[in-house]
């Protein structure tokens, strides 16, 4: 991000931006009716809430070949609750790659209907190789299904070479195991199923709310269909650029480790987490140390933690740090996390998606959209001087962004040409972006927003964490949100919240 002296001139430049609102026209009301999707009962398991109903979509596997195989996609449904004032369809695409669109749908639907007062059908899918739709798998190694192995966590000493090992592991794996499925996990695929599911749908337009990886996804679809969006919401976008994608995604966690990392520290060093017992400084300024310092001791000595046979290392501390920076709600059991590591009798316990290793079609995906989506360099070498770099710069994240993967052994390389964004097509896009994101950090969200010229509005809230709108309860940032999905009305330029 900005420094300090550029971060107050960016504050007092977007405070003074016009926010008189200037209203979009909509899409009109389309047919209720969904032909060719049989809604029924959504599966327990989605949790789904009173009225949420249940379809599959049926789409090609490889729409190179639209007469060949098909593969099913799980969608779900909230019908309007005012259906005489109903104006469309309203997309919930969510992140990841690899999260669900119909438990995304079950988690923030009743607060989004309550939102948009009824006036929305409000749908979301799984994309293909998530959740209730159909999976694609490597059959990976249990040992190189574990977050901190399919993130690349450098060695202690910041070697590589087992991650470059292991990153051949898995490329050769999915490359034996995964077939035409795997081949289809893309962001080009999703697009094309948005497009069917919006033809399946029987509307003319849809409006969508798009969160993290879900915005590229979204500007992708209005870059490829500009005339069938109608109110587009871009919450936490990162960077754009069709030659590097995921990569540059993934190096942005290093930025925005550090640009959150005030938020934590603030809130750790607090005298009022000393009767909760989770104060770990007595200054904000001395968090970093205390984190850094208790990742290099596990580093040398691992800590036996309350699952059998997977100790605490420094690479775990980090990585569930870099976990907890997401929410502010996540705080106090990053810092208890720490407590109990730095209590020689205490008993580490591991966040739950660090206690276990992946299930193999959730690990296929995580890795199969990335690399699928964009080429990316092959050379160890190069890997090894940007860790040891990245390393330096950037300590909390240990030069875990900037390491390599298995997209750089990759079979087949990309499937298709990345598409570029541009701001050819209709003003109608809002985007929303927190300060101190540390997923998608706000420098990646400005590119996204440059690269969409006029066609865009962003409102920056200045708040941590990842994911603005219904998730931090800014009621500025919110508010305009809501008005822009229930009356068309965008701010007149790009606007602070403070």
């Amino acid at each position: 991000m900005t420094t300090n002296r550029g971060r107050k001139a960016l504050m007092l430049a977007l405070s003074a931006a016009a926010v008189a609102g200037v209203a979009l026209s909509g899409g009109g009301a389309a047919p209720a009716v969904a032909a060719g999707l049989e809604w029924g009962d959504c599966d327990p398991a989605v949790k789904p809430l009173p009225g949420q109903r249940c379809a599959t979509l049926s789409v090609p596997l490889d729409y190179a070949d639209p007469g060949g195989a098909r593969i099913g996609l799980a969608v779900s449904r909230l019908p309007a609750g005012r259906p005489d004032a109903r104006r469309g369809t309203l997309m919930v695409i969510p992140g990841g790659p690899g999260s669900s669109g119909v438990q995304r749908l079950a988690q923030k639907g009743a607060a989004l209907a309550e939102e948009m007062d009824g006036a929305y059908d409000l749908v979301a899918f799984d994309p293909r190789g998530v959740g209730g739709s159909a999976k694609a798998r490597c059959g990976l190694a249990e040992d190189d299904r574990w977050m901190v192995t399919l993130r690349s966590w450098p060695d202690a000493d910041g070697g590589i070479d087992a991650n470059v090992a292991r990153a051949k592991r898995i490329a050769e794996a999915c490359a034996r195991n995964g077939g035409a499925m795997l081949r289809g996990l893309s962001t080009a695929n999703q697009v094309r199923d948005l497009e069917r599911l919006r033809q399946a749908l029987g509307e003319r337009k849809l409006s969508a709310w798009s969160v993290s990886y879900g915005t590229y996804v979204a500007a992708v679809y209005a870059e490829k269909y500009p005339g069938r969006t109608d109110r587009w919401v871009l919450d936490s976008s990162s960077d754009p650029d069709p030659a590097r994608v995921a990569r540059s995604w993934l190096e942005g966690m290093a930025r925005g480790a550090e640009d959150r990392l005030p938020d934590f520290a603030a809130w750790a060093a607090h005298p009022d987490r000393t009767d909760e017992g989770l104060r770990l400084a007595e200054r904000p300024g001395d968090v970093r140390r205390v984190v850094l310092g208790l990742a290099a001791r596990l580093d040398r000595e691992p800590r036996p933690t309350t699952t059998p046979g997977v100790p605490l290392t420094g690479s775990v501390l980090l990585q569930a740090f870099q976990a907890a920076l997401y929410s502010d709600a996540a705080f106090p059991s990053f810092a208890r996390l720490v407590t109990e590591a730095l209590d020689p009798a205490g008993e580490p316990v591991l966040p739950r998606e660090l206690a276990g290793a992946m299930p193999d079609d959730a690990a296929a995906i995580t890795v199969g959209v990335i690399c699928n989506d964009v080429d990316w360099p092959g050379s160890v070498p190069a890997y090894g001087r940007a860790v040891a770099a990245d390393r330096a710069r950037h300590p909390l994240t240990a030069g875990m962004p900037a390491n390599i993967t298995p997209c750089s052994f990759w079979k087949g390389g990309a499937v298709e040409k990345p598409v570029r964004v541009t701001d050819r097509g209709p003003s109608n896009i809002l985007m929303i972006q927190n300060l101190r994101d540390p997923a998608t950090p706000y420098t990646k969200g400005l590119r996204m927003r440059a690269a969409l010229g006029d066609r865009a509005r962003l409102v920056t809230v200045d708040h941590g964490g990842h994911g603005v709108y219904l998730g931090n309860g800014n009621a500025c940032g919110d508010r305009a949100v809501t008005r822009f999905l229930t009356e068309g009305v965008r701010p007149s330029g790009d606007v602070l919240c403070r």
